[in-house]
């Protein structure tokens, strides 16, 4: 699989973007664990990371930044700029988070 150059900026240093190929995103839908929620409430009365979520965050993350890249080589991109990160929460104890940018082309 090819390397796609994902970045929050709206250039990549030393390259002249070619083409816009348009938006592009990826996005996970994930649901807590009872045992998590359990361990949850417990941090939040004596304080601390709770890294069961911050583990689960963490893979949210990069599965929907896999598949934002994904549907950009799909396109035949070079890169994705201006990438952000949205969250929603779809239901209780479910949330979906979404990452999306715009697919772009080089110059060769």
């Amino acid at each position: 699989m090819s390397s796609i150059v994902i970045v929050t900026t709206e250039q990549v240093a030393g390259k002249v973007i070619q083409e816009h190929l348009g938006l592009v995103r990826g996005n996970t839908i994930r649901a807590r664990h009872i045992g998590r929620d359990i361990l949850a409430a417990f941090r939040n009365i004596v304080g601390g990371e709770i890294h069961d979520y911050t583990k689960l965050l963490g893979e949210s993350r990069e599965q929907a930044l896999d598949r934002m890249a994904a549907e950009a080589r799909e396109l035949g991109a070079d890169a994705v700029i201006g990438v952000r990160f949205s969250t929603s929460m779809l239901a209780h104890g479910a949330a979906e988070l979404l990452a999306y940018g715009t697919a772009v082309k080089f110059e060769k």
